[in-house]
């Protein structure tokens, strides 16, 4: 008879002991921490990040460019989370600062963001907001500013590079220069609508009406302007018939045409370089031209009438 040996202990069939090592609970533990530690913090980024487009856009319906100070720059501006691209006009407005240049380009910048505000595209990934030096002494510092007006993109991440420093001195300030600007940092494009301008309109039609109004209240006293004989008169009185000789009379004539000419000039290089109000523009351009055609054609007629037979003419005076 054989003997038994002693009944051995199997583990079942397809169960495994695994065994954690020593000291690995605390480690398990902390990294559960930080888990959810991270979790919160971007939890906590996104409210922060909602509560500041929010904010900016309850100020967008308001007004279309909301001012800032030095507490709402850094918050809204420089401190993260930032999702938004922001576009500031750093300015001096106060009357003692005395820029007119400034008040100029407040005015392109008010239409290029009323423009954005009432378009059909506005979002909340772009906002216009303006820095006076009065209001924010300590951000014109901060950036090493001592120039106005000037207008700065910040994106929505990183820092703001060179391109991002609108070439005023280059380019001017136009509503639609800058959108052309903006275009390119922010790939936003905004159309430009400017409000209608009758100012130069209505002048013209009180002119006409002024004019007119005289013309028609005069209109039995109206020989003297078919008076052929007594335009001649009054140019034989002041005007050389000759080539040869020429009346102290006749040069100041001559002196006051040529200035008026040289002022219509003036005023055609004004309308076409200035970056004011393009209502403004056109009435200065029409005004210069009417100066040029009309005192230009006055010398041509006077030259004619001195040098028999010179075949040029504008308007005919004669």
């Amino acid at each position: 008879m054989g003997t038994r040996g002693a009944p051995s202990r199997r583990r079942p069939a397809g169960r495994r002991l695994r065994y954690l090592p020593a000291g690995s609970f605390p480690f398990l533990l902390l990294l559960l921490l930080l888990c959810i530690q991270l979790g919160g913090g971007q939890k906590k980024k996104e409210n922060l990040l909602a509560e500041k487009v929010e904010q900016l856009m309850e100020w967008s319906s308001r007004r279309s460019i909301f001012r800032m100070n030095g507490d709402k720059f850094r918050k809204f501006i420089k401190a993260p989370p930032r999702n938004y691209s922001m576009i500031v006009m750093f300015t001096a407005l106060q009357p003692q600062r005395q820029c007119s240049v400034c008040r100029q380009a407040n005015e392109e910048y008010q239409i290029l963001a009323n423009s954005w505000r009432y378009s059909s595209a506005f979002c909340n990934k772009l906002f216009f907001s303006m820095v006076d030096y009065d209001e924010g002494t300590d951000v014109f510092q901060q950036l090493n500013m001592n120039s106005a007006p000037t207008f700065m993109h910040f994106p929505p991440k990183g820092r703001p590079k060179r391109a991002d420093t609108f070439d005023l001195q280059r380019i001017g300030f136009a509503a639609e220069q800058l959108a052309k600007w903006i275009a390119d940092r922010t790939d936003v494009h905004i159309r430009v609508f400017r409000p209608p301008n009758y100012s130069g309109t209505i002048a013209l039609a009180l002119l006409v009406s002024l004019v007119g109004g005289l013309l028609y209240l005069r209109r039995n006293n109206l020989e003297f302007i078919y008076n052929k004989t007594g335009w001649a008169m009054v140019s034989l009185s002041y005007i050389h018939g000759s080539s040869q000789a020429q009346f102290v009379a006749e040069s100041h004539i001559i002196l006051v045409l040529n200035a008026a000419i040289t002022m219509g000039m003036v005023l055609l290089n004004e309308a076409a370089t200035s970056k004011g109000d393009v209502g403004k523009r056109r009435i200065i351009c029409l005004v210069g031209l009417g100066l040029v055609v009309f005192f230009f054609s006055f010398l041509l007629s006077i030259f004619r009438s001195k040098y028999h037979g010179y075949p040029y003419s504008d308007l005919d005076f004669e």
